[in-house]
């Protein structure tokens, strides 16, 4: 029989990460209630205005709905709050700071506002997500009040911004959730978080041993900072005030034990029973249901990190019968602690980068207008509020942020010249801003899905406000605002390149050495693993927060790409040392010493950090305690 030909097989080449990124869309479930919300948002204050005959504040209300509606992601009603209440509070200061400076100022004296306001909002979106959704609503809201020709004061169309965010938060925490529909209306996406936690764990005490162990360890940190952030919202009173809600925080307060006992057990690296796995998941299961625990299987004592694992099931069962509250392990940053990342390397740059391009494209934008390139059309905001969501590193990659952009606002208009077409004035165009509304909160998976919603919504609120349609000249000044963003996002700044990336990663290693520190110094009893387990979630959190960044990075064309090559390598690093420090610390709290095999490992660990301080810049701190190990 003579041997079968060899057929050869062809495989496509891989996309570059970029293009990767742009073609990259989220998955999951309908959010139906976000859905519900945005209809009933922007499209209801739009008609109600038009019927009282102030159609001008109608479209800065449904403005704001539509900014807020962009930042109502799943999470609890407390994490809402924040989320859509300080972005809001940011873009009303926008609006009645671009009013008055576009009323009476020049347009060079205008330009340098909004330099200015540009170079105060990147910096202060370093320093995290809602400050990140803030500035971007301080500039866009700027650039609107600034190049919007409307007949109402700065300081009342501001208000008509904050009712049109405050109303979706009205409807945020009015209507009725899953949770609520379950039967537990005080409750929207907490109890659901800390199930997730005690899930997490069972799913990393069911890889320990195997490859998956590294990720699943990833998985638990994420649901941790859910969990975190959702039960630290805003509240009237510091602590907890029911007894339902100081039992949920008990009850993820315990997880934490369990947690430490799974990383240990997942960093010895030998593969557990599935016994191990089923507590947690009858923990899971009691969270959700807000039930009894019922009997736990107990895992074997066999080892340091077994016994752990017993002793924090144990708590759990009796944390999960006690009303008492507990702390939820989080420090707050006070001011200091704000203004130096605002203002370190990474604010600096990015600060640098929103300024020099929200500058530059109102300069281009009221000299297009003042030649009479638009025509009739007088509202030259287009131009900046592009740039603005252009130059956030929050939305992707910046090539991918320009190729969606560029696609979504090309089939938004082209979209929207059909349907204005069409559609009665003014009746089908509030319709449109409804269906648009509802659609944000799914068009929020890819970025071009969303930007042609929000183009197609922006350009009906023109056109009730009195504009006529506009398409052409939006998909042209869209194109002219990624041209602009694209130049600017590689040229040169003053300091290191990658300094945004750099900061978390230096942030991450701060966290790393104060953990280690507690854990080397031996300080039990409660107070001292209570400590613990706060460093503890600030190293992942950090370390987390570091891997997004540097993905992010690693995502942009490789002229921007290698400024931060081999911190994913320090990153990894990183997370090994503090998987080993949550490792040791359990066994020093069984044995009261610290074995050779985790000395050892730590001393390694540091060793290999020292050798690449220098060149991505981690503290000398991180690196001197190999004399302590």
């Amino acid at each position: 029989m003579s041997p079968r030909p060899t057929v050869a097989v062809r495989t496509l080449p891989a996309l570059p990460p970029w293009l990767a990124h742009a073609l990259r869309a989220q998955r999951g479930p309908v959010p139906w209630s976000a859905v519900v919300r945005g209809a009933l948002a922007a499209g209801p204050l739009l008609l109600a205005a038009v019927l009282v005959g102030h159609t001008s504040l109608g479209v800065v209300a449904a403005i704001a709905a539509m900014l807020a509606g962009i930042n109502d992601r799943p999470g609890s009603r407390r994490t809402a709050v924040r989320r859509l209440g300080a972005p809001a509070l940011a873009g009303a200061a926008g609006v009645l700071v671009g009013t008055y400076a576009g009323d009476h100022a020049g347009a060079v004296v205008l330009t340098l506002v909004l330099t200015a306001l540009g170079l105060l909002a990147g910096g202060m979106s370093a320093i995290g997500p809602v400050a990140s959704g803030g500035g971007t609503q301080l500039l866009v809201a700027a650039a609107i009040g600034a190049g919007m020709p409307l007949p109402d004061s700065g300081w009342v169309r501001a208000l008509a911004f904050l009712a049109g965010a405050g109303w979706l938060i009205v409807l945020r925490l009015a209507l009725p959730t899953p949770g609520a529909l379950a039967g537990d209306f005080r409750f929207d996406g907490e109890r659901a978080a800390v199930a997730a936690v005690y899930e997490a764990v069972a799913s990393l005490l069911d890889a320990a041993g195997t490859e998956h162990a590294t990720a699943r360890r990833a998985a638990l940190t994420a649901a941790l900072d859910q969990a975190q952030d959702a039960l630290a919202g805003p509240r009237l009173r510091r602590y907890a005030s029911s007894a339902a809600e100081r039992r949920l925080h008990a009850q993820y307060a315990a997880a934490l034990p369990l947690a430490e006992a799974a990383t240990a057990l997942a960093w010895a690296g030998e593969p557990l029973g599935g016994r191990a796995a089923a507590g947690p998941r009858r923990l899971a299961a009691a969270v959700r249901e807000s039930a009894a625990t019922g009997p736990l299987p107990a895992p074997a004592r066999s080892a340091p990190a077994l016994r752990a694992l017993d002793d924090a099931l144990l708590q759990a069962a009796h944390a999960f019968d006690q009303d008492g509250g507990s702390d939820l392990h989080t420090r707050r940053r006070g001011a200091r602690d704000l203004l130096r990342t605002a203002f370190g390397a990474g604010g600096r740059e990015y600060g640098l980068r929103v300024a020099l391009c929200f500058g530059a494209s109102a300069a281009i934008a009221q000299a297009l207008h003042h030649s009479h390139w638009y025509g009739q059309h007088t509202h030259w905001y287009w131009l900046p509020a592009t740039a603005v969501f252009l130059v956030k590193p929050d939305l992707g990659p910046l090539v991918s942020r320009v190729l969606c952009r560029a696609a979504g606002t090309v089939l938004g208009a082209l979209l929207f010249a059909g349907f204005a077409a069409v559609l009665p004035h003014p009746q089908g165009l509030v319709a449109l801003v409804a269906v648009c509304g509802a659609l944000i909160p799914v068009s929020t998976r890819h970025f071009a899905a969303q930007t042609a919603v929000v183009t197609v919504l922006v350009l009906s609120l023109v056109m009730v406000g009195g504009e006529p349609q506009a398409s052409v000249g939006r998909i042209g000044e869209t194109l002219l605002a990624c041209a602009l963003v694209l130049i600017v996002g590689h040229l040169p700044m003053p300091g290191e390149r990658g300094g945004h990336v750099r900061a978390r990663l230096a942030a991450a290693a701060g966290a790393a050495h104060a953990y280690l520190a507690h854990v080397l110094a031996g300080q039990d009893g409660s107070d001292g693993r209570a400590a613990r387990w706060t460093l503890r979630r600030e190293a992942y959190r950090a370390l987390s927060e570091a891997r997004a960044a540097i993905a992010l990075s690693a995502a942009e064309l490789p002229a921007l790409a290698r400024h931060t090559e081999g911190t994913d390598e320090v990153a990894a690093l990183l997370e090994r040392l503090v998987d080993t420090t949550t490792a040791a610390a359990v066994h020093l709290d069984d044995t009261g010493h610290l074995d050779r095999r985790h000395g050892d490992r730590l001393t390694e660990l540091l060793g290999e950090l020292a050798a690449h301080r220098e060149r991505v810049g981690l503290p000398t701190a991180v690196t001197g305690l190999t004399a302590a190990v």
